[in-house]
């Protein structure tokens, strides 16, 4: 690629990642600045009894260094943060811990038995896993903010290149580069600083995101897996390979006239999706082979003996209140005031892209704009394209676009038909497919804020669909809109801005929060 291609690119991915550690280190700041003029609500934070098991007995007992800064740096381990340093230090030791998915303690683990452990003489070592968590948050929020600008520039300039666009035709050049640093200064950036998995997630979320709209489907999967090991709300990514089987199925069965090639499409999605939900069934065998496992019928927990014994629903519920209208009561008015701002910013995300191209979303991309059937097949497959369409499209996709893709495809040109055969590392012919992608990451985040708002406690729902890139679209694109519109980008601005302030005061005090 030349130069004056990948500068400009170069330049905005400097830019992301010096915006992604400058909030980082701001949001930092905050915290300690927090605890030193305010008193925490709760001071039980150093607290660290021994751990119920004997296998997790190695607990360092020895003289610290300098103890005052150990102690300072676990008295900011507050709310969750105390589940997951337990769980590093102590393992699942009680039923309720099963609610907290394995992969930020296991990196705290890995990280404090590593390249931190000559700190733990110095400041002790649960001061390490708290040290760890942060670390392992902050970086992977960078990374997040990094593979968030990759996605948002796949999707925008497949778009740019189209008869039609999503946002009304603004599609300015800077509208990633924008969406991307909104999301580096996002209202739930407490949460992606402190020992919490929103880092990990949306950086594992973001990154299969990027992976499957590029062709490494197989490498999506494994991302996407890996992220309902952060939080269970992982195994919703699964959606994003449903849809795009469904669209190969299509493009077998009524371009392709091979039916046979259908079935094998669905079974490999089918296989996919299962190997994304794997390790969250994983856990909740674990949990069950620990809790229930050699008990008679009568000592048995009430989830162990459901014919489906998933604990971590009954966790949610049992011990959360976590269900279905439960948090609809008059006490919680404050909770749901708290939560209106990004539930708001959600409607209207959706709201938007449905009426900017309604044929496509109830199409579920099936349709084009015109309201002609898709006339080109689904990338990041084996697909067949008439050459002439093919053709047309690579004339309308911009130079930058076409020699960034030149040495990812592999062609299998074959004779009769004038028909192209497409392996699934190929896009470049297929844009229109990227701009019906806008579709199951709408559903995504309608589906999310539906279950924060009628299911979850809904003060979460700030961190909860602080990941969702369709939010950080619609803000970006209010941003460039004239008049009212870009009055209103300003308000998401001011937004963020406030609960970065009130969070950081509030949350590292151990006030509640969202």
């Amino acid at each position: 690629m030349s130069k004056t291609l990948e500068s400009p690119r170069n330049h905005q991915t400097l830019k992301i990642i010096k915006s992604a550690i400058t909030s980082r280190l701001l949001l930092l700041s905050l915290i300690l600045l927090c605890r030193t003029l305010i008193d925490p609500y709760d001071t039980s934070s150093p607290l660290d009894p021994n751990c119920l098991s004997t296998d997790h007995q190695q607990q360092e007992r020895h003289v610290i260094q300098f103890p005052r800064i150990g102690s300072a740096i676990e008295d900011s381990i507050v709310w969750d943060s105390v589940y997951f340093v337990r769980i590093a230090q102590c393992g699942y030791e009680y039923e309720q811990t099963y609610a907290f998915l394995p992969l930020l303690p296991a990196c705290v683990v890995l990280l404090s038995r590593t390249v931190l452990v000559p700190l733990v003489s110095v400041i002790g070592h649960r001061a390490v896993l708290a040290l760890a968590g942060y670390l392992v948050n902050n970086v992977a929020f960078v990374l997040a903010a990094v593979y968030f600008h990759r996605f948002c520039n796949g999707i925008w300039e497949w778009i740019s290149s189209l008869e039609y666009s999503v946002f009304d035709n603004r599609h300015d050049p800077e509208a990633a580069f924008q969406a991307s640093i909104l999301f580096c200064f996002n209202p739930a950036s407490i949460f992606y600083s402190s020992i919490y998995t929103e880092s990990l997630y949306a950086l594992l979320s973001l990154g299969g995101l990027y992976y499957l709209i590029t062709g490494a489907s197989n490498v999506a999967v494994l991302w996407f897996a890996l992220s309902g090991c952060a939080r269970s709300n992982g195994v919703l990514n699964a959606g994003y390979l449903c849809f795009q089987t469904m669209h190969q199925a299509y493009d077998a069965v009524f371009l392709q006239k091979r039916a046979h090639l259908a079935v094998k499409v669905l079974i490999v999605g089918a296989l996919r999706c299962i190997c994304i939900f794997i390790p969250f069934i994983a856990f909740q065998a674990y949990g069950y082979y620990n809790i229930c496992h050699g008990h008679s019928l009568d000592e048995m927990r009430p989830w162990c003996k459901a014919k489906i014994p998933l604990l971590y629903s009954y966790i949610q519920s049992h011990y959360w209140g976590v269900g279905f209208l439960r948090y609809f009561q008059l006490k919680q008015l404050p909770n749901f005031l708290l939560a209106s701002p990004i539930l708001s910013l959600a409607v209207c995300s959706v709201l938007h892209y449905v009426r900017s191209q309604p044929e496509i979303f109830f199409s579920l991309g099936f349709r084009a704009s015109n309201g002609e059937k898709r006339p080109t097949a689904s990338p990041l497959s084996l697909d067949r394209v008439p050459e002439s369409t093919s053709s047309h499209l690579k004339e309308k996709s911009s130079a930058k676009m076409q020699d960034k893709y030149t040495v990812r495809q592999r062609k299998q040109r074959i004779k009769g038909d004038n028909y192209v055969l497409l392996d699934e590392y190929d896009s470049l012919e297929k844009p229109r497919y990227l701009s019906t992608f806008i579709v199951p990451c709408t559903l995504h985040l309608l589906f999310m804020a539906a279950t924060a708002f009628f299911v979850m406690h809904v003060q979460v729902s700030t961190r909860f669909l602080s990941a969702s890139p369709p939010l950080y679209w619609f803000a970006s694109h209010l941003l460039i809109s004239p008049g009212t519109g870009k009055r209103w980008g300003y308000m998401i601005w001011t937004y963020s801005t406030a609960y970065i302030l009130l969070g950081s005061l509030l949350f590292s005090n151990f006030y509640p929060f969202t």
